[in-house]
């Protein structure tokens, strides 16, 4: 079959997103990284800057044994700013985990727990699953206890529709092996550039050894310097992203070398749209 320009340029057309855009997934942004961690005030910031989504911290202090944003009143605004703002709300962190490390203590489950129920009430999908620190897995008796831990909670993020996404220090390959030992749908990778090429891996060949099916988020950034300027190759990073399908967030993770983090977050942002829109 002789194919013309004409229906070269017609089929490629139809493989774009309805939106027209080049990529499947929004940018969004942490609420850590505005310096504005489980503040309320975040989210106008980051539509102020024009990110599509923001992601939202559980908290590190506990209230009345609970998570700081286990307060129905306080759900009840998060989900008015963004309405307000024409934001999404497209993530949560369950942050105590820098507190209460999954890998051995028993209050990081409960943690784990009682934020599904939270992040359904927002609305959201994600909860990232933090392990870095004294918190970060490092023997493999410590990986085969969190996938265990996991397998009991994965039931409920399953029956409410909320993912538990690994974010973490150790390989891709790693991870899916805690994520396979939960035998649940409802764990999978988290998966940070930053924090996988600090460590020795290749964010490029990892993310497309993961696909599309294993990666819940990915957290953009190449610290402590601007994107773009650092070690990542983000036009390589962003073109496996899109070749293996990626449609879910993207969200900034990333520094603010000026201590200006408006000015530095736009920076950042704008520098990524010209590359998607290339």
């Amino acid at each position: 079959m002789k194919v013309t320009r004409r229906s070269f340029l017609a089929t490629a057309a139809a493989a774009l997103p309805a939106s027209g855009k080049s990529y499947a997934y929004e940018l969004g942004v942490t609420d850590w990284n505005l310096r504005l961690t489980g503040k309320l005030e975040a989210v106008a910031l980051a539509a102020r800057v024009g990110f599509a989504g923001v992601q939202v911290s559980l908290g590190r202090k506990p209230v009345d044994n609970r998570l700081p944003l286990d307060n129905d009143e306080l759900i009840t605004q998060y989900k008015a700013e963004a309405k307000k703002h024409n934001i999404k709300l497209m993530g949560t962190c369950l942050d105590i985990l820098h507190v209460n490390y999954l890998k051995n203590d028993k209050l990081g489950a409960k943690w784990v727990a009682d934020s599904i129920p939270i992040t359904k009430k927002l609305g959201i999908k994600v909860i990232l699953l933090p392990f870095f620190g004294k918190g970060a897995l490092e023997t493999q008796a410590e990986k085969e206890y969190v996938g265990d831990v996991l397998r009991d909670i994965a039931p409920e993020a399953e029956k409410q529709g909320v993912i538990l996404g690994l974010e973490d220090t150790i390989s891709a390959e790693d991870n899916v092996r805690i994520a396979e030992r939960t035998k649940s749908k409802a764990v999978v990778t988290y998966y940070d550039i930053g924090n996988s090429s600090r460590n020795g891996f290749d964010p490029v060949k990892e993310i497309r050894w993961l696909g599309k099916k294993r990666i819940c988020q990915i957290h953009l950034k190449d610290n402590p310097g601007y994107l773009g300027e650092g070690k990542i190759d983000m036009p390589a990073v962003l073109k496996a992203m899109r070749d293996i399908g990626f449609d879910q967030y993207a969200v900034l993770e990333t520094d603010s070398p000026s201590k200006n983090v408006e000015a530095d977050m736009k920076r950042n942002l704008t520098y990524l749209l010209k590359l998607l829109h290339a």
